[in-house]
C-alpha cells in the first residue's frame, strides 16, 4: 500500500513540473487548525507514526482552491481549480496526545487572475488516520477580496474512503439559484455525497426474547419519528426486526455520522460517556453494594444522608471502584477520595436551602403545586374548562373514564368560590395524567413489578396568585375486565394523623406519573426524537451555504449522538429507564401512543400556552397575552425567549426571501420539507396541520419551533432534572405497592412508621440509587456547551447583515439572562 502510495507520488511531481509554464500572479497563505485524531483518542497514538511516513513519502494533505468566478467547462463547467497546496511542517507540529490542543498549519497557493475570487476549497487528507477541522480555513490577502474564510467544522477521512474529495465553501450564504454557477456543481455533488445510497452494514448484534419490542415506527398502531440509519442486518429471531447492540466499552459501537459525534473534544467531557459509564460500571457496584446492605430506606434521614454525611460503603464495594480505572468526572463527585469510603451525591436544589433535617418543605401543597408551573414538566398543567374533567378515550374500548371528582369534594377549599364560578372566574386549573396511562395501566401493574396509578390532580388560584392543589383523584382499571370503565378514589388535603400521610401518599403517587410522562414524552419524544428526522433532513437536502442550514444546524449540536446513546444505554429494553420508572417494558410504548396526537404547530409556545388555556389575548399586555396564572416562570420567561427568537428568525428569513415566490420557488427547501413531513414523519404526514411550506410567515414558524425545541423547550426538560428529581421522594419515579387501604397490613404500617411505609411504596434503594444517578448525569453540561446568547452560536466571521441581525438577538437574550 505504502509503495503504491510512493509511485503516484512521484507522478503527481513530475505532472506538476510539466505543468509549470508561467510563473503564478501571486502567493497566497492560509492558515488551517486542526486537531489530530490521536488528540482525541489515546487508543490512536500509533496512527501519528504512520502519518509521519506519509509525510515523508510526499503523501500530505492537500488543499485545492475553486473559483467562484470562473468554470472549467473540462470540469463540467465547475470552477476552474489551482494547483495543489500542501499543509506545511506536519511532523514539525506536534500535539502531545490528549493535551486538548489544536494544531496551527500553513499552507500556500498559486494564484492568477483566471483563478478569480476562491469560492471553495478541496481537502484531500492522503494519511492513514482522520482529522477534525476546526472551524475554518483562512485566505489573506486574496486580490480582490481580503481574507476569506471557508468553514469548516467537520471530520475528514483518508481520501482513499471517499468517492469524491471533501469539498468545504467560504462563508457565504446562498440560496440554489443564487449561488455562483461555477460552484453550483460542488454544492450538488456535496449534497449527493451527504445522502449516500442506502447501502452498507455498520454493527452486528442480536435480540433475545425477553428484550422483544414492538417496531415503533412504520405503522399506525406504533407510529414514531424516524432516526437515523444504522444499517445493522435484521436479527436472527425475527427478520422484521433489526439486530441488537450490546453496551462495551467503545462509545461508538452504534453508527453515527462522524460530524454529528461527540469526537471534537476529549471523550471523558461528555454527558454520555458519562451516561455509558455508568451503565457498564458503577451501576453493577451499586447493586453490589444494596446486596450487602438491606435493599430499603428506612426513613428519610436515611435518604437525607446522601447528600450531606454520606453512606459508608462497604469495603469490598470500594475495592471494587478503587480498581477500576472510571475516567468520569462525574465519579469524583460521588465517590469520595478522602479515605472515608463514602458514598455521597451532590445536595439537589429542592432541598438545597430547606435548613431542616430531614428537610420538609418540598413535601408542602406549596411545593407540590409550584413544580407544576416550575419545575422539569411544567409544559402539562392546563385550564380546567369542564367539571368534573372528562376523558377522551373511547368508552366503547375503555368503558366510561370520567372524573368522578365532585364538587362537595372541593367546594370548602375554593375560599368561598362554587365550583361553577370558579371555572368562571378561570381559577381552577389540572393536571391530567389519566387518559396517557390508562391504555398501559392493566399491563403495567400485571406483568411488571410496578403497581400504580392515573392520576388527575385538581388546583385552585388562590387569591394571593398561588396555585394549591385540592384534590387528586387515583384510579385502576376495573377488575371485570374489558370495557368495564374504572375504579377511581378522590384525596383530599389533610394536615394532620394518618390522613395527612394518605395525601402525601396521594402526592406522591401523582409525582410518579409526572416523571414517567416527563422522561418519556416531554423530555425524550417531544425534543429528542421528533428533533432527529429534521436534522437528518437538514444535512441530505441543504447545502451548508443554504440559509437556513446555516440557521438551523447549530442547534441541532450533538443531539445525533446523545440520541443514540439513550437508544443503546438509558431508553433500550430492559435499560436504566425501564427498570426505574413506572411504564418499565411499556416506556416507548406509551410516548409512541403519545406521538400519535403530536402536532408540530403545538410545539409554538404562544400556540401551547393557548391551547391549555394558560394565555389569552390581550392587547394590554405584554406580548399581547395575559396569563392566567400570572406567577408562571415557564410561560412568562419562555414567551420572552420564544419572541426573541421569533423576532431573529424573521428578520433572517425576510433577508433572504423577499416574497413568498422564492420560498416555494427553492429545491434545497422544498426537498427538505417534503422529506422530514413524509419520511422523517412520515407516520403522520398526512396530518392537516402540517404547513404546506409555501409562504415566508411558514417558514419563519416552522423555524422558530424547531430553534424553540432544540435550545430552550430541551434546556427546560433537561437541565432541572437533578434540582427535583435528584431527591428521590419528591420526584419517585416508581410505585410498588398501592395506596394503603384501611384493615390490611399495609395500612397498620402506614399508622406504626409513616416513613418506613413510603419507601416500602416507592421504588428500591437501588432504583432510587440509579434514578438519582442518571438524572444528575442528564442534568450536566457539557464542557464545550455553547449557550443561545453566546456569539459563536450562529456566527461566522462574515460581517453581513444577518451577522448584524445575531447580535441584536444575542443583545436581547443577554438582557433577559441577567435579569434572572
Amino acid at each position: 500500500m505504502i509503495l503504491g502510495r510512493v509511485v503516484n507520488a512521484a507522478t503527481d511531481v513530475v505532472n506538476d513540473v510539466v505543468s509549470k509554464t508561467k510563473k503564478p500572479d501571486k502567493t497566497i497563505r492560509g492558515t488551517v487548525f486542526l486537531v489530530k485524531k490521536n488528540v482525541l483518542d489515546f487508543t490512536a497514538i500509533h496512527t501519528t507514526v504512520a502519518d509521519s511516513v506519509y509525510e515523508l513519502l510526499g503523501q500530505g494533505v492537500t488543499l485545492q482552491l475553486v473559483s467562484a468566478e470562473y468554470a472549467d467547462h473540462a470540469n463540467g463547467n465547475g470552477g476552474k481549480v489551482s494547483k495543489q497546496g500542501a499543509l506545511e511542517h506536519w511532523n514539525l507540529t506536534f500535539t502531545p496526545p490528549l493535551a486538548g490542543g489544536d494544531s496551527l498549519y500553513k499552507a500556500s497557493f498559486e494564484w492568477d487572475q483566471e483563478l478569480g475570487t476562491p469560492g471553495a476549497i478541496i481537502v484531500r487528507n492522503n494519511h492513514a488516520a482522520e482529522f477534525f477541522l476546526k472551524t475554518t480555513i483562512t485566505l489573506d490577502d486574496v486580490p480582490g477580496a481580503g481574507r476569506i474564510h471557508f468553514l469548516c467544522n467537520s471530520w475528514v477521512y483518508p481520501d482513499s474512503q471517499y468517492k469524491k474529495p471533501r469539498v468545504f465553501f467560504s462563508n457565504k450564504t446562498y440560496l440554489p439559484h443564487e449561488t455562483p454557477a461555477p460552484l453550483r456543481k460542488y454544492r450538488k455533488e456535496e449534497l449527493e455525497a451527504l445522502r449516500g445510497d442506502g447501502n452498507g452494514e455498520l454493527k452486528f448484534g442480536d435480540r433475545s426474547s425477553e428484550l422483544a419490542r414492538p417496531i415503533f415506527g412504520g405503522s399506525s398502531e406504533h407510529p414514531y419519528p424516524r432516526r437515523g440509519r444504522t444499517s445493522r442486518p435484521p436479527s436472527s429471531s425475527d427478520p422484521n426486526t433489526e439486530s441488537r447492540n450490546f453496551l462495551s466499552v467503545n462509545p461508538f459501537n452504534i453508527y453515527v455520522p462522524r460530524d454529528e459525534q461527540f469526537g471534537h473534544l476529549k471523550t471523558s467531557d461528555f454527558v454520555a460517556y458519562n451516561l455509558k459509564g455508568f451503565v457498564n460500571q458503577i451501576l453493577p457496584l451499586f447493586e453490589a453494594f444494596v446486596d450487602l446492605t438491606p435493599n430499603e430506606f428506612e426513613s428519610f434521614k436515611e435518604v437525607d444522608n446522601l447528600y450531606y454525611n454520606g453512606i459508608p460503603l462497604p469495603t469490598d464495594v470500594l475495592n471494587q471502584v478503587t480498581s477500576q480505572i472510571i475516567p468520569l468526572p462525574m465519579m469524583g463527585e460521588v465517590f469520595r477520595t478522602d479515605g472515608q469510603q463514602l458514598l455521597k451525591f451532590s445536595v439537589p436544589q429542592v432541598i438545597e436551602a430547606d435548613k431542616t433535617r430531614p428537610p420538609t418543605a418540598w413535601r408542602t401543597d406549596e411545593e407540590f403545586a409550584r413544580e407544576m408551573i416550575a419545575g422539569t414538566n411544567p409544559m402539562v398543567i392546563r385550564l380546567l374548562k369542564e367539571f368534573p374533567p372528562p376523558s377522551k378515550l373511547d368508552p366503547e374500548v375503555y368503558g366510561r373514564q370520567d372524573s368522578c371528582i365532585t364538587k362537595e369534594h372541593i367546594e370548602y377549599n375554593l375560599e368561598g368560590l362554587s365550583v361553577r364560578k370558579a371555572l368562571k372566574s378561570n381559577r381552577l386549573f389540572i393536571l391530567d395524567h389519566h387518559d396517557t396511562v390508562m391504555p398501559y395501566l392493566r399491563r403495567i401493574n400485571g406483568t411488571t413489578g410496578a403497581k400504580t396509578y392515573t392520576c388527575r390532580t385538581i388546583l385552585f388560584l388562590g387569591g394571593d396568585g398561588a396555585l394549591k392543589p385540592v384534590a387528586i383523584e387515583l384510579s385502576l382499571p376495573s377488575t371485570e375486565g374489558g370495557s368495564s370503565g374504572v375504579i377511581s378514589k378522590v384525596y383530599t388535603p389533610v394536615e394532620h394523623g394518618v390522613e395527612d400521610s394518605i395525601w402525601q401518599f396521594a402526592k406522591a403517587f401523582v409525582a410518579v406519573n409526572d416523571s414517567g410522562h416527563h422522561q418519556l414524552i416531554s423530555h425524550w419524544l417531544n425534543t429528542h426524537a421528533v428533533l432527529e428526522p429534521f436534522i437528518i433532513a437538514t444535512n441530505r437536502q441543504l447545502s451548508v451555504v443554504h440559509p437556513i442550514y446555516k440557521l438551523l444546524h447549530p442547534h441541532y449540536r450533538d443531539t445525533m449522538t446523545i440520541n443514540a446513546m439513550a437508544r443503546e444505554a438509558l431508553i433500550n429494553a430492559g435499560g436504566v429507564i425501564e427498570k426505574t420508572f413506572y411504564p418499565s417494558k411499556y416506556s416507548i410504548e406509551m410516548s409512541s401512543y403519545a406521538y400519535k396526537s403530536w402536532n408540530f404547530l403545538d410545539q409554538a409556545l404562544l400556540t401551547d400556552l393557548k391551547k391549555r388555556g394558560i394565555a389569552v389575548d390581550d392587547g394590554n399586555s405584554p406580548h399581547g397575552l395575559r396569563f392566567l396564572i400570572p406567577d408562571y416562570p415557564y410561560a412568562v420567561d419562555g414567551l420572552n425567549i420564544w419572541f426573541a427568537i421569533k423576532d431573529w428568525v424573521r428578520s433572517y428569513c425576510q433577508f433572504y426571501y423577499k416574497t413568498d415566490a422564492m420560498v416555494q420557488e427553492d429545491p434545497e427547501l422544498q426537498a427538505w420539507w417534503k422529506e422530514l413531513r413524509e419520511v422523517g414523519h412520515g407516520d403522520l404526514k398526512d396530518e392537516p396541520w402540517w404547513p404546506k411550506m409555501h409562504t415566508r410567515e411558514e417558514l419563519i414558524e416552522s423555524c422558530t419551533i424547531i430553534i424553540w425545541i432544540a435550545s430552550a423547550l430541551h434546556a427546560v426538560v433537561n437541565f432541572g432534572q437533578y434540582a427535583y428529581g435528584g431527591y428521590s421522594p419528591n420526584r419517585p419515579t416508581l410505585s410498588r405497592r398501592y395506596m394503603p387501604a384501611k384493615g390490611t397490613p399495609e395500612y397498620v404500617e402506614l399508622e406504626r412508621n409513616p416513613e418506613k411505609a413510603f419507601f416500602r411504596t416507592m421504588a428500591t434503594q437501588l432504583q432510587s440509587l440509579t434514578a438519582l444517578s442518571v438524572v444528575e448525569i442528564l442534568s450536566k453540561h457539557a464542557s464545550d456547551e455553547v449557550c443561545i446568547w453566546d456569539n459563536v452560536t450562529l456566527s461566522g466571521p462574515q460581517m453581513e447583515y444577518p451577522w448584524q441581525l445575531l447580535k441584536l438577538l444575542i443583545r436581547d437574550l443577554v438582557k433577559l439572562k441577567e435579569k434572572y
